[in-house]
């Protein structure tokens, strides 16, 4: 399981955070903060904003001043149109099947803005794993949706781009024979230490065995050295979009 202690502390996560922040509206009332997880984003946001709905799956465990925690589906949010000034959706949208969906919910319950933050530019071909229960090939963290530009503007119509801004670099990319290899192999490095489940059959996500046989070995090494080769022919791009929808038109 990943050690979120750990990776809030690394600097990538510590300039992501930052940078949502940064670009929360001013002098608004209430948020939602939508896939809350650990809390992380709503003790910050409480320092923002008067009151904060922490909302996830299941219902939150942690406590603290300002917040409220509530479980709810971000596909079917339980609250009124116009409940909060401001939704704040970050890391999350990627692990939605029906993001359509979401993000018309999204824009239902939201007053004024809405800060989402996404993978940009994802290559989810790269730290694939292999379900040990049903055989299937999940992507990376469980992140169904890619993100550029355009498909997240096209997932908020109507709404403006008030603040727009990219985080990190990555120029991570792979080919159709560097991931047939890989799988081939069983994905032995994949993103195994993730908290979602396999997305076909909800079983917990684990490596495969340290003793591989040698063919899987020589697939999987072959394969790993095409896709680090490919990366210095690929051009950089930032690792998250951070982007403020409006619904007024204007900047807080």
């Amino acid at each position: 399981m990943m050690d979120l202690r750990a990776y809030r502390e690394s600097e990538n996560e510590k300039a992501r955070t930052s940078d949502l922040l940064r670009i929360l509206p001013r002098g608004r009332r209430s948020v939602l903060d939508i896939g809350a997880r650990d809390g992380h984003f709503s003790r910050l946001l409480a320092q923002s904003f008067e009151t904060v709905t922490a909302l996830d799956l299941s219902r939150p465990g942690f406590q603290y001043p300002k917040v409220t925690t509530v479980a709810g589906d971000a596909t079917r949010l339980q609250f009124e149109d116009a409940s909060f000034d401001c939704v704040f959706c970050a890391e999350v949208l990627e692990h939605i099947p029906a993001v359509q969906k979401a993000c018309r919910e999204i824009v239902r319950v939201a007053r004024h803005e809405i800060v989402i933050g996404v993978p940009y530019r994802q290559d989810t071909r790269i730290g694939r794993t292999t379900c040990r229960t049903c055989r299937k090939v999940n992507p990376p963290w469980g992140h169904v949706n890619i993100f550029t530009e355009e498909r997240l503007s096209s997932l908020f119509p109507n709404l403006h781009v008030v603040e727009k801004s990219f985080v990190g670099s990555n120029r991570e990319q792979t080919n159709w024979l560097a991931v047939l290899l890989m799988d081939w192999a069983g994905n032995p490095w994949g993103s195994y230490s993730q908290d979602e489940p396999c997305i076909y059959c909800g079983a917990m996500l684990i490596p495969p065995p340290g003793q591989r046989p040698l063919w899987s070995k020589v697939f999987s090494g072959f394969s790993a050295r095409m896709t680090w080769a490919q990366q210095w022919f690929s051009q950089p791009h930032g690792n998250w979009i951070h982007v403020v929808f409006s619904k007024d038109g204007v900047r807080r």
